[in-house]
């Protein structure tokens, strides 16, 4: 992927970003922004169960699915990127963390 790094107009040295590269570059940007969101909506569903206390109208086998849905994906991609974590990695780790998080509170106000 071409990165771009801003220098003196008109250096020969200097490659524009390609469409690709920038698209590659914005696709980056709005994964990150939408998860990043996505993580934070987790918060009125915790909210809204620990408030009421009533956790009848959440299933809990719906949420240890996404929860292990996320965990595995953050696995798989951990893996295919060479052990390394990445955006990708640490995105769904924490939407598995809410998951679980949800999940536990579910189960906490059932008992």
């Amino acid at each position: 992927m071409n990165t771009f790094t801003p220098a003196a107009v008109g250096d020969p040295c200097i490659r524009e970003p390609s469409a690709r590269g920038r698209y590659l570059a914005t696709l980056a940007w709005l994964f990150a922004f939408f998860n990043s969101v996505r993580v934070l909506a987790y918060l009125p569903t915790l909210w809204s169960i620990h408030v009421s206390g009533d956790s009848s109208q959440h299933s809990w086998l719906t949420w240890a699915t996404w929860a292990g849905a996320n965990a595995t994906m953050a696995a798989w991609l951990y893996e295919n990127n060479g052990q390394r974590a990445n955006r990708a990695v640490a995105v769904s780790a924490c939407n598995a963390a809410m998951c679980v998080a949800t999940l536990l509170l579910i189960l906490f106000h059932r008992s």
